[in-house]
C-alpha cells in the first residue's frame, strides 16, 4: 500500500493522480474539512481517503497501516510572520511522527523539503544541495520549518530510515487554478502594475510528481535533490502571462524602498483591520531577491527532462481564462 500526505493539496494531489492513473491502490490523509481536488474525481475507486491530523501520530498509526511506501507532502506553507510560531511546530511534529513511524514499520519515505531550506551561493555561483541555510539568521518561518523537518528526516536516515529528500522550486500548473502559486497568475490577469526584481527556479507540478516516483523506485537513499526546471526572473514570468492574457505586462519596478513602504503600510493598516497583513517584511525582502539553482543532480539520478516553462505558464493561463478554478 502506498500512502500520500497532504493529497488535498496542489502538489499531493498530482502525485496521487499519476500513481492512480498508474494503476496503483493509494491512500490519502487530509483534514476532516478539506475538499477531495477534482483532479482525482476519476479515480475513485483506487483511492482511500482517511481523516488524520499530522501532529497526532496515533492517527498516524491507523493510516500506515499495511503500507510500504510514503510520499510526504503535506506541509503548512505560509511567508506570513503572523504564523511562524504554530507553522513551525505544525511541519516539524508532523514529520518527526512519520518519520518515527517509518523506522518502526521499515517504510520507504519520499519527504518533500523546499528550496527555503536549501542555503543561498556566491555571487555568480548556482545554488546546489551542498548549499546549507544558516538556521542563526533565517528569519522566515517557512524556511525555518521546512530546514527542521529535514533536519528529522536526516535524523531517521542515521538511525537506519530508507528516505530521500526532494526540494522542489517555485512549483506552477495548471490545476492550480486560483489557489498556490496560480495566484501569481490570477494576479497578472487582473492588471497588476507592480513587478518585484527577484527571481527564482519554476517546475511544473507534473515534473515534479515524477521526479518523486521515479526516486522512489531507486535503491537512492540519504540524499537530497533539487528539483527545478528553469531559472526566470518574476518579470520574465509575469510579462508571459500578460502576452497570454492579451494585456500588458506590469509597467512599474517595485523597487526595495517600495516593498519597505508597502510592508510597513500593510502591517499599519493590520492594526485596524484586526486582519493579517496582505505583505509582510519577510514577504517584501524575498521578492527582491534572486535565487538561480543546479538542477544536475536530479537529472543524473533519473535522467528527466523538464517541461518548458514557457508551455506550462501557457497551460496556467489558459485554464484561467476559461474560468478554471
Amino acid at each position: 500500500m502506498i500512502l500520500i500526505t497532504g493529497a488535498t493539496g496542489f502538489l499531493g494531489a498530482e502525485v496521487a493522480r499519476q500513481l492512480a492513473a498508474a494503476g496503483n491502490a493509494i491512500r490519502c490523509t487530509k483534514r476532516k474539512r478539506s475538499v477531495i481536488p477534482g483532479l482525482l474525481a476519476p479515480y475513485k475507486q483506487q483511492i482511500e481517503w482517511v481523516n488524520a491530523d499530522m501532529t497526532d501520530i496515533f492517527a498516524l498509526e491507523d493510516a500506515l497501516e499495511g503500507v510500504t511506501q510514503v510520499y510526504h507532502c503535506a506541509a503548512w506553507v505560509s511567508l506570513k510572520q503572523a504564523v511562524k510560531n504554530p507553522m513551525i511546530y505544525n511541519n516539524i511534529t508532523s514529520t518527526a511522527n512519520l518519520v518515527n513511524l517509518c523506522l518502526q514499520r521499515n517504510v520507504r519515505l519520499v519527504h518533500v523539503s523546499s528550496i527555503a531550506a536549501i542555503g543561498t551561493a556566491l555571487p555568480g555561483e548556482l545554488i546546489t544541495e551542498n548549499n546549507h541555510l544558516d538556521a542563526t539568521t533565517e528569519k522566515d518561518g517557512y524556511a525555518l520549518s521546512k530546514l527542521e523537518s529535514e533536519m528529522e528526516v536526516w535524523r531517521g536516515i542515521a538511525e537506519g530510515l530508507d528516505a530521500v529528500i526532494v526540494n522542489p522550486s517555485l512549483i506552477i500548473g495548471a490545476s492550480s487554478g486560483r489557489k498556490s502559486n496560480g495566484q501569481i497568475f490570477e494576479t497578472v490577469r487582473k492588471g497588476l502594475k507592480f513587478y518585484s526584481t527577484g527571481g527564482l527556479g519554476w517546475v511544473d507540478v507534473e515534473d515534479v510528481a515524477k521526479c518523486m516516483i521515479a526516486l522512489m523506485h531507486t535503491p537512492i537513499k540519504g540524499e537530497r535533490y533539487i528539483i527545478s526546471a528553469e531559472n526566470r526572473s518574476y518579470l520574465d514570468i509575469m510579462t508571459l502571462a500578460a502576452r497570454h492574457f492579451n494585456i500588458k505586462p506590469p509597467p512599474i519596478k517595485a523597487r526595495p524602498w517600495m516593498m519597505e513602504f508597502a510592508w510597513r503600510g500593510m502591517a499599519l493598516l493590520a492594526l485596524f483591520t484586526q486582519k493579517p497583513p496582505m505583505i509582510d517584511k519577510v514577504a517584501a525582502q524575498t521578492a527582491s531577491i534572486t535565487r538561480n539553482l543546479d538542477n544536475s543532480k536530479i537529472k543524473k539520478a533519473i535522467g528527466i527532462e523538464f517541461k518548458a516553462i514557457n508551455e506550462t505558464v501557457k497551460e496556467v493561463c489558459e485554464r484561467l481564462k476559461a474560468g478554471y478554478l
